[in-house]
């Protein structure tokens, strides 16, 4: 186990913000030796959201630090009054910067109209052509687009596939594709072509795997105990994933117990760590 300082940072914005997510990167990164997790929550416009997070924030057992860009001040310092005493620290990313730039040039800021009026962006089509991907090629759809896709998601049946895909999409632009996995099931020739450095292979624990697809099944009305909820073909399902995780050579993630924000931020630092970015697919020769 690692004795390594740990830190998890909560960033919170009412728009994207993948740049607030950057800016907390670019900080954490200055400390060799910290090992830290970044969970990054986007959208945030309600009060009650905020409550959410503050109540996550106190089931954290690692030193935490918020960091947070809101348009509305409100929203600022009610996250800030919530978190006092239950985080070791937070911070306003956005706010100083805007106040020293209006110091010295004498302006008012427009810092009041909210992320959603300003115009159309590029960064706005991006997610909407990776969103559009992400559905096209959902649950092993067009396999041919595997090649194209920033991240190719692999995992049995009730690993959080799809909503990982979707989040993904819709918080950092990724084109994603994801795979279900049968031991039973032929896999598409594509994944083998896949840069295995863009595969992620989802696991997860037997037990907490059997509830969660009993609790499927009773949420259809039907009887949770089934050979889909039978630990002894979970236990297959999971050894057959796991000994194609390592053919593949891909990186692992076991998703027990954890949010999708939290499986989203670890999948981001893991390819930024290994310099990889966004696929740009080349312009077709007319």
């Amino acid at each position: 186990m690692s004795n390594q300082p740990k830190l998890i940072a909560y960033v919170v914005s009412d728009s994207i913000g993948q740049s607030a997510v950057n800016i907390a990167r670019a900080a954490l990164n200055k400390f060799s030796e910290l090992e830290y997790v970044i969970k990054d929550y986007t959208f945030i416009t309600e009060f009650a959201e905020i409550d959410k997070i503050v109540n996550e924030l106190k089931s954290e057992t690692e030193v935490t630090i918020v960091f947070h860009t809101f348009a509305n001040q409100n929203m600022s310092e009610y996250l800030e009054n919530e978190a006092k005493g239950i985080c070791d620290d937070y911070h306003d990313i956005l706010t100083p910067i805007v106040n020293r730039v209006g110091e010295v040039t004498g302006l008012t800021s427009n810092a009041a109209e909210s992320d959603f009026q300003t115009p159309l962006d590029k960064e706005y089509f991006d997610r909407i052509t990776a969103l559009e991907f992400a559905v096209a090629h959902d649950d092993g759809k067009e396999p041919k687009g595997f090649l194209e896709a920033d991240i190719v998601i692999l995992g049995i049946s009730r690993t959080s596939k799809t909503p990982l895909s979707i989040y993904l999409a819709n918080n950092t632009n990724y084109k994603v594709a994801n795979l279900p996995l049968m031991p039973e099931s032929e896999l598409p020739e594509e994944i083998w072509e896949v840069n295995p450095s863009r595969i992620i292979g989802l696991t997860n624990d037997v037990e907490v795997l059997s509830e969660i697809r009993k609790e499927r099944m009773i949420a259809y009305g039907l009887d949770p105990e089934t050979v889909y909820s039978d630990k002894t073909r979970i236990k297959k399902e999971i050894d057959y994933a796991n000994e194609l995780y390592n053919k593949l050579n891909c990186r692992i993630i076991n998703v027990a117990n954890k949010s999708i924000e939290e499986t989203a931020g670890t999948i981001v630092n893991y390819l930024n760590e290994e310099g990889l970015h966004h696929i740009i697919k080349k312009p077709e020769n007319r």
